[in-house]
């Protein structure tokens, strides 16, 4: 059932067009190996109205115009753009209940699934859809698609993939909160309630992140540019790895959700505030000592480990962009620790969280920024450059800063049970993205990871691990 590339859409010569920026750039290089396909599923209790869906989402794409955009590239400069239509033509692709059965009889055939639910499985299936795989000369292609999947009578799940480089995890929220917001919106007009959705502000077509840095935070001499850059190589060739279960077969990405009770949340949020750390630091720290851990090394042998830390700097650009503003406005900090058998948690917790925070004092995040994409494409070029040819760049990638959600009227309005925000890493990337939320106050993170160089049953016992070790 996989989506095949809009290849025959002809981008207009009349409407705006940008070119990508470096950071932009360099998610479009990653998307067709498979990193970088956000996709938001939500699971919906009763099944929607197709048209009015359709109305909210148009009107939220008008609204926000690089998500109607269409992305362009061309093999003859090798650089990327982004056309905007003047309206949104996004088509809602919508699977009924004997298509949806179909596609989760295929789902479990071929990866021998146990006690994965039909909603967890269709987030995996949408993130394993690749609409930009192909980059050939003048290749074109819309860069959001929607589909309906009806899982039985009453239920449903809505999915909206993204192309990472228009739509970041700050800029995926604010579109699920004003997808539902419109949703109901247009339910009341359509029951004469007026046409309030006329007033939704339209965004202005943004530039790429390097545009809005601060002047002078991403400044940086020529030689330390080039130590940083032989620094951050030869580095690379120490970092330790999980285990690689099959680093041949072609890959995809897989979900692992990590959950505690609200009990158990309140510990773990109460001692990073005693420690004056963020939940980012013991999350990587807890990965850290689950990694090591999972070898059955001696306890007294070392290792290196990768972590990215991402950074949502909506806040601290020039000048200063909207929390919902769309677009990719995240950065990357890149820290290694060394770690053995015994390390406390709360300690090494601290190490990362300060180092992270040094290094983002330094400004890193911004002076480094150009280093990495450079990096990012460098082993996308040469994956043989990467353990086992493996493409991972890191342990665990982080946010700086959960995602805080609360079930309210509206979602019970709506009929949203759960919903799930993560993207694909099984290009480029971490062998662990956590994507932690949360959710009336218990912490629900979706752990992606690529499989088969990481199978579901080696990541379980990993996750298992990890929320031992921050429960205990």
């Amino acid at each position: 059932m996989a989506e095949q590339p809009n290849t025959t859409l002809t981008p207009p010569s009349n409407l705006q067009t940008r070119p990508a920026g470096a950071t932009e750039y360099s998610w479009c290089r990653a998307v067709p190996g498979g990193t970088g396909i956000t996709v938001l599923a939500l699971l919906l209790s009763k099944s929607p109205n197709i048209s009015v869906l359709q109305n909210a989402l148009n009107k939220l794409l008008n609204s926000n115009p690089i998500l109607k955009s269409q992305l362009h590239y061309s093999s003859t400069t090798n650089s990327y753009s982004y056309t905007i239509p003047s309206n949104s033509h996004l088509q809602i692709q919508p699977f009924d209940l004997s298509s949806t059965a179909q596609i989760l009889r295929t789902l479990n055939n071929n990866n021998n699934l146990i006690n994965e639910t039909d909603f967890h499985l269709i987030l995996e299936h949408e993130m394993n859809q690749n609409s930009w795989s192909e980059t050939s000369s003048n290749f074109i292609s819309n860069v959001f698609f929607a589909s309906t999947y009806q899982l039985n009578e009453s239920s449903s799940v809505l999915t909206l993939r993204i192309h990472t480089s228009v739509c970041d995890r700050a800029a995926a929220l604010a579109v699920l909160r004003k997808l539902l917001e419109l949703t109901m919106m247009s339910e009341e007009e359509n029951e004469g309630g007026g046409t309030k959705l006329e007033l939704l502000k339209k965004m202005e077509v943004g530039l790429g992140i390097e545009e809005y840095i601060p002047a002078g935070k991403a400044n940086k001499p020529f030689w330390a540019r080039g130590i940083d850059m032989v620094g951050y190589g030869l580095n690379s060739l120490r970092f330790s790895n999980l285990k690689f279960m099959d680093s041949e077969s072609t890959r995809g990405s897989q979900v692992v959700k990590l959950e505690l009770n609200k009990e158990d949340t309140d510990r773990v949020l109460d001692g990073c505030k005693t420690r004056g750390i963020k939940l980012c630091g013991l999350l990587a720290a807890a990965g850290l000592i689950a990694a090591h851990s999972s070898k059955g090394l001696n306890e007294n042998q070392w290792e290196k480990y990768a972590i990215v830390t991402l950074i949502n700097c909506r806040s601290i650009l020039d000048p200063v962009l909207s929390p919902d503003f769309p677009g990719f406005y995240h950065s990357a900090i890149l820290n290694t620790h060394d770690v053995k058998g015994g390390d406390d948690l709360w300690e090494l917790a601290k190490r990362c969280y300060t180092s992270f925070i040094n290094a983002k004092n330094n400004n890193k995040h911004f002076s480094d920024m150009g280093d990495l994409n450079f990096l990012m494409c460098k082993a996308i070029d040469n994956p043989g450059l990467t353990p086992s040819s493996s493409l991972r760049t890191s342990l665990i990638s982080v946010f700086e800063d959960p995602v805080i959600d609360t079930t309210s009227i509206l979602h019970q309005e709506i009929g949203l049970e759960d919903f799930i925000g993560c993207a694909s890493v099984h290009g480029v990337g971490p062998s662990i993205a956590i994507f932690d939320t949360i959710r009336d106050g218990q912490l629900d993170c979706a752990c992606v990871y690529p499989f088969p160089l990481h199978t579901r049953e080696q990541m379980q016992e990993l996750i298992g691990e990890m929320k031992r070790i921050l429960v205990d």
